[in-house]
């Protein structure tokens, strides 16, 4: 830490704090809203969070959020990672399921789609289909 008395703002008052910190976690948490796309802005977080700490430490004030915005955009990277993994492992069975669901018309077509993309997930992971959680229109 340096001795040096922090920057002064236009008003010719030193700033009370670096917010930076808190656009670090603006970004980390949109990134957690937007997987697989929001680790682009889960790095960003992490990078703001960063910038605005070493900020706040040169000139000696503090930096509300940087360690928040580095930690939840870490975990943003993190769930977006495992988002992309389960994507290219059943990718195979997403992109059937993808054309049954254009071609079922009814809601009982629809229902078994979702049930083949459950048994060949099933089929897939190595797993009893009772474990694989059921659609319900979610995807």
């Amino acid at each position: 830490m340096s001795n040096e008395q922090p920057e002064s703002n236009p008003n010719g008052r030193p700033s009370a704090t670096e917010r930076g910190g808190l656009w670090g976690v603006f970004f980390s948490a949109a990134g957690l809203l937007l997987p697989p796309f929001g680790i682009v802005l889960s790095l960003f977080g992490i990078f703001q969070g960063r910038r605005a700490r070493r900020s706040g430490r040169e000139r000696n004030v503090p930096a509300p959020g940087a360690v928040f915005s580095m930690v939840l955009g870490w975990i943003g990277v993190t769930f977006s990672a495992f988002a992309i993994a389960g994507w290219a492992v059943f990718y195979d069975e997403y992109t059937a399921y993808q054309a049954c669901t254009q071609r079922a018309h009814t809601v009982s077509s629809q229902e078994q789609c979702d049930e083949s993309f459950r048994q060949a997930v099933a089929e897939r992971a190595g797993l009893p289909e009772e474990q694989v959680p059921a659609l319900d229109g979610v995807v």
